[in-house]
């Protein structure tokens, strides 16, 4: 599969917020289940530019979050369409976020943070290089969870330059 990547529209940002919703305990990742993260990803302001929307033949099958804590770090939020998790493409679509983002920023370092109990996500970042580094606890949908820091270290063939 083919990934393309484009700043999200406010259009797409409305799909993913109030029809994507996931099964089972992966309803944590529903945007509605947290009223503060959903306000921020529906207002085009505080999302910004730094949002991407992912399509494949033209159809929304994820996004991408990218934000630069420092000159050398890029950190990651993305999500992917609901019927398309869990069937073995994780490592595709995150191989094509990594490309995409040395392309486009080339940092030294890729970090993320992924909710504790997801470990089928924490498997595929594994295999995609990245490494645990440490936790937290996050206070978000209502209740306090622990979540896992995870970092990749960029090689120079992977930066652009």
């Amino acid at each position: 599969m083919t990934y393309q990547f484009a700043v999200l529209t406010q259009q797409q940002s409305e799909a993913i917020a109030y029809t994507w919703h996931y099964e089972g305990d992966y309803a944590f990742y529903d945007m509605e289940a947290d009223k503060d993260d959903l306000a921020e990803f529906v207002d085009a302001e505080q999302r910004g530019q730094s949002v991407f929307a992912i399509t494949s033949d033209g159809e929304l099958v994820g996004f991408v979050s990218v934000t630069q804590p420092d000159a050398e770090t890029v950190d990651l939020g993305l999500g992917m369409k609901p019927n398309l998790t869990g069937n073995g493409s994780g490592r595709t679509f995150v191989t094509s976020i990594l490309d995409f983002v040395n392309t486009t920023y080339a940092p030294r370092r890729i970090t993320l943070s992924v909710a504790a109990f997801n470990l089928r996500a924490i498997r595929v970042y594994e295999v995609c290089g990245f490494k645990q580094t440490g936790s937290f606890q996050q206070p978000t949908n209502g209740s306090t969870f622990t979540f896992i820091q995870m970092e990749r270290q960029e090689s120079p063939q992977n930066r652009a330059f």
